[in-house]
């Protein structure tokens, strides 16, 4: 690979660290061409966007665009390396997850998550990423806690007016 090439990636890596604000770092050495065909089409269906680069070049492009806020994934940056970058957080594992299951593997593995600024860390992690609620998903929540004590407002009401009804004299 030549430098100008090199460089080239690291351009790229760097929009996409910039473009997204959550990606996971896999591990899918022991995987067929087959299967690494069959992830990058799952990863197409979900609109998740996979990328595999060197480790060093992967490095380059975090450091150069914030070494701090990528920090906790460097250890991770080793073996053949997938990225998955994603705008919903847990799309990338539930893919590696639904993957696994298809497969009857272990791999992808998952070696760090990064979300939103948070980084999680080792394929442990992967079971609580399939759990995060996306935004999407929390403001449903927070709107039907919201409308919860409207209804019983609005319900109470009724039933109040239904018995003032009852109870007027007929004329």
């Amino acid at each position: 690979m030549t430098k100008d090439q090199k460089n080239e990636v690291i351009e790229l890596l760097k929009g996409k660290f910039s473009q997204y604000t959550n990606f996971y770092v896999t591990d899918t050495e022991s995987l067929s061409v087959a299967q690494v065909v069959k992830l990058r089409r799952a990863c197409f269906d979900k609109k998740v966007e996979m990328k595999v680069a060197k480790n060093t070049l992967i490095k380059k492009a975090m450091e150069s665009l914030d070494g701090q806020k990528y920090a906790g994934v460097y250890d991770s940056l080793h073996k053949v390396t997938a990225l998955m970058f994603s705008e919903n957080p847990k799309d990338p594992a539930l893919i590696i997850s639904s993957f696994r299951k298809a497969t009857n593997g272990e791999r992808p593995e998952l070696k760090a998550a990064f979300i939103n600024g948070d980084v999680y860390t080792g394929d442990s992690s992967l079971k609580a990423l399939t759990q995060i609620k996306t935004k999407h998903e929390l403001i449903g929540e927070v709107i039907g806690l919201l409308q919860s004590p409207a209804k019983r407002v609005i319900a109470a009401l009724l039933q109040h007016a239904e018995k003032k009804a009852e109870a007027a004299p007929a004329e």
